[in-house]
């Protein structure tokens, strides 16, 4: 399954969820590979790849410079494989401008490795570029990120706007896998206001795990790692096992 981690909104935890949700479906023995899709390249730091030391990296591929195959390489300890990228990247959306179906150069890289894998995670970044059209194009289904508080709600229409687009136009298969609600705070009414809204409206396709605000989820990537190897036992850590586990129950993943 290829999924598109995206929220046009920015700083609602996409990345923060790539990563950890990587190691976390790889803890539990799947076949997991992470592309990083953002030029920012924190998912890549965030799973202990230098960005400022890449031999081939997700540009290369989309540019046909090399084959997806190159420019794969291991998380260490993460136990996922990882695709990743830094600044070149915008260089790409420039580089694709005009070339006639560009759309489709992921889902075209990745046909060659897809059997490899029981996921594929795509980290989006926080707008609706090129870049994020071949996510939706190249994938199964999106998992939308989010935070539960008033403006979510706005920028979560415009974003099913967008992928009624990208279904009528490239990828009738492309769903919404599920909605993730991140740096959740029962305590806060409006949390618990707006989390009853989504459930509301979208009904199973709200993940019933939910992430919490967490320090360790927050230190993690400054020592290149995620948080189940940072501090396995921290409620952001434990969380991420719980999607992990939800994930696998929805899809019934077993391991090869």
């Amino acid at each position: 399954m290829i999924l598109a981690i995206t929220n046009q909104k920015g700083g609602v935890g996409k990345t923060t969820t790539a990563v950890n949700l990587a190691a976390s479906l790889a803890a539990t023995k799947r076949r997991v590979m992470l592309i990083d899709l953002d030029p920012q390249g924190n998912a890549t730091m965030g799973s202990g790849v230098d960005k400022y030391a890449l031999e081939n990296s997700l540009y290369e591929v989309l540019v046909q410079r090399c084959a997806v195959e190159e420019a794969i390489v291991p998380a260490g300890e993460a136990g996922y494989d990882l695709i990743p990228s830094n600044g070149d990247l915008t260089a790409a959306e420039v580089e694709l401008i005009n070339v006639i179906g560009r759309e489709q150069r992921l889902r075209k890289a990745l046909a060659s490795v897809q059997g490899r894998y029981d996921y594929i995670l795509i980290d989006c970044p926080p707008s609706l570029s090129m870049l994020t059209v071949n996510a939706m194009v190249a994938a199964d289904a999106v998992l939308i990120p989010m935070q539960c508080e008033y403006y979510a709600l706005e920028g979560l229409s415009a974003l099913m706007e967008t992928i009624d687009s990208i279904k009528d136009a490239y990828n009738p298969q492309l769903h919404i896998e599920g909605l993730l609600r991140t740096m959740y705070d029962p305590r806060n009414s409006l949390t618990e206001d707006v989390s009853a809204q989504l459930v509301s409206h979208f009904g199973t396709r709200v993940y019933d795990t939910v992430i919490p605000r967490n320090v360790r989820l927050a230190e993690a990537p400054s020592y290149g790692i995620p948080a189940l190897l940072y501090d396995r036992n921290s409620r952001g850590a434990m969380a991420y096992l719980a999607l992990a586990g939800e994930m696998n129950r929805r899809h019934r993943v077993v391991t090869a």
